[in-house]
Order: structure tokens, then sequence, then C-alpha cells
């Protein structure tokens, strides 16, 4: 189980960053692995390690955050398109190209869509978690004891901490 954690995220750290241009379909796993190699750049070794135990753990955890980021930005864009599709379509639309499956440019404006407003909400996500990591951190090194007593561990703290 653990080498297969590995190899999936492995291999969405092959993945172009091309992949997470706002034209292209978000991809949860792509986004998962940007997320944890974000934070554990931003947060440092130890913080991260004591927040996900393995980078397998992190990667296995933003996938669900991100296939919700994902869930949420197509209801969105759904809804955003319904509302004015001609707006829609010049907000997010490529004039003139089509997607080169036979879509055309109604298709292109939701997938820009989704995969943009996907996309902002997973670095928001990723910001907070890293903020969290960086206060526990510091409140964690200002007294071991009363930070033990008060969270239990890194993690709740860190959650509590992305939450306000």
């Amino acid at each position: 189980m653990k080498r297969l954690v590995i190899l999936v995220a492995a291999a969405a750290l092959c993945v172009p960053a091309a992949a997470l241009a706002a034209d292209a379909q978000p991809n949860a796993t792509s986004m998962a692995a940007h997320s944890c190699k974000t934070q554990q750049t931003q947060m440092g070794a130890t913080a991260f390690k004591a927040l996900y135990k393995t980078y397998g753990a992190c990667v296995s955890k933003a996938v669900r955050t991100a296939n919700g980021a994902i869930q949420n930005a197509s209801a969105t864009c759904k809804a955003e398109q319904a509302a004015d599709s001609a707006a829609f379509a010049a907000k997010y639309g490529s004039a003139g190209k089509s997607n080169g499956k036979g879509k055309g440019q109604s298709a292109d404006a939701l997938g820009a869509c989704v995969s943009s407003t996907a996309q902002a909400a997973n670095d928001a996500k990723t910001s907070a978690l890293v903020r969290g990591a960086k206060a526990c951190k510091t409140e964690r090194a200002a007294g071991a004891a009363a930070f033990a007593a008060k969270y239990h561990t890194f993690g709740a703290c860190v959650s509590k901490q992305a939450k306000s």
C-alpha cells in the first residue's frame, strides 16, 4: 500500500505544469501534488512531517480536498454560465477556438472557469494550512507542555488555525 501511494505521488509530480494551466481541465492528483510540494517547501520539513508523517499521506488527503474543490467549482461555473451565457463565454471563452473535440467555445469556457476556480480554492486551502502550521510551530516552540494540553496534536492545532 505504501508503495502504491508513493508511486501515485511520484507519477503526480511528473505531470507537467501545463496541466495546471487555466484552459486545461483540472486534475485532482496534480493539484494535490502541487499543494503538498508547496506545503513542504513553505512549512519546512519538521512541520510538514509533524502534520503528515509522509508525503504520500499529504497527497492522499489533498486529493480529497482537490476533488471537493473541483466539484464545487463545477457547480459554481455551471450556475454562472446558466445565469448569463454570453458574459460567461466572454469572460472565460477563447474566441473562435475549439477544444479540438468538437465541443467548441462553450466547453472551453466551462473548462477554463472550472480550472481557474478550483485552482484558486486549492491555493487558498494550501495557504491556510501553511499559515496554520507556521503559527502552530511558533506556539509549540513557546511552550510544548501548554501546546500539548491545548491541542494534543500538531495536526489539531493546524486544523484549528487554518479554519480561523
